[in-house]
């Protein structure tokens, strides 16, 4: 099997060296993965960009998009699954899908007909600063061991049959195996936003309440799995589905 594996934090991050160790004992993998830093760009992308050899593969210097079309269409065409991760800090919730670089590798992927698992590391803000917080190997073997479970599975066991993609979120490796939950995106939303001195500040409280361990996700959800700390997998498809209905018609027919 070949593996193009991507990311967004960048191609020396120790999340996608993780990925690389775990997937290489079930697949050929080559790491097409941007330069530095491009978290939370969505699925922006470039008309050109520069591409360096890397012991890996290959760095781009662009975003998880330019590096998924540049992968499939020109450096690694026979891949057989988009690995996106993995991404230090979580992919929660239905409004992060958009924003997150690591799930747009994937649903990019999805595009191609080529199947992607986006991959992403919970990290209990309530117990260390995500901001400094540099997770080593060890806290990556829960990530790891699901990555490298599924890549060797969901293929020939026909799940991308049904989904395009597929979005894990797993908590920090503490020696335990986890639990894996099949789960749907959580809806629940709690930006906010404070003006002072001639500035506003975006506040995503979601955080805040995770810190403290609260949660009013139903059951069955990304963020309640995660936080009772199992394996999330959440089957999602990229396609933004049409529904027509008659009060759209109506107006077509009155302009």
């Amino acid at each position: 099997m070949q593996v193009l594996l991507t990311n967004d934090d960048g191609i020396e991050e120790t999340g996608l060296q993780a990925l690389h160790r775990a997937l290489s004992s079930v697949a050929d993998v080559t790491v097409v993965a941007p330069a530095d830093d491009q978290s939370a760009v969505g699925r922006s992308m470039s008309s050109r960009v520069a591409v360096d050899e890397h012991e890996l593969g290959y760095a781009i210097h662009g975003t998880p998009a330019d590096c998924v079309v540049a992968g499939l269409s020109s450096l690694v065409p026979e891949t057989d699954v988009v690995v996106s991760g993995c991404n230090r800090g979580a992919n929660l919730g239905q409004y992060v899908l958009g924003r997150s670089g690591t799930i747009s590798a994937a649903v990019e992927a999805a595009f191609f007909g080529v199947p992607a698992i986006a991959v992403s590391m919970y990290i209990p803000t309530g117990e260390v600063d995500y901001r400094t917080f540099d997770p080593g190997y060890d806290e990556y073997a829960e990530a790891m061991r699901v990555a490298e479970y599924l890549v060797d599975r969901a293929l020939d066991r026909g799940v991308f049959e049904e989904a395009d993609y597929l979005n894990v979120n797993v908590p920090v490796a503490d020696g335990e195996p986890c639990e894996m939950e099949v789960t749907t995106p959580s809806t629940v939303y709690d930006m906010g936003a404070k003006r002072r001195d001639g500035h506003i500040t975006l506040v995503d409280r979601i955080w805040g309440r995770m810190a403290e361990g609260e949660t009013t996700d139903p059951v069955g959800t990304d963020r309640r799995a995660i936080l009772e700390r199992r394996v999330s997998v959440s089957p999602l498809t990229a396609a933004h589905t049409a529904r027509q209905h008659d009060a759209l018609d109506a107006l077509a027919v009155e302009f």
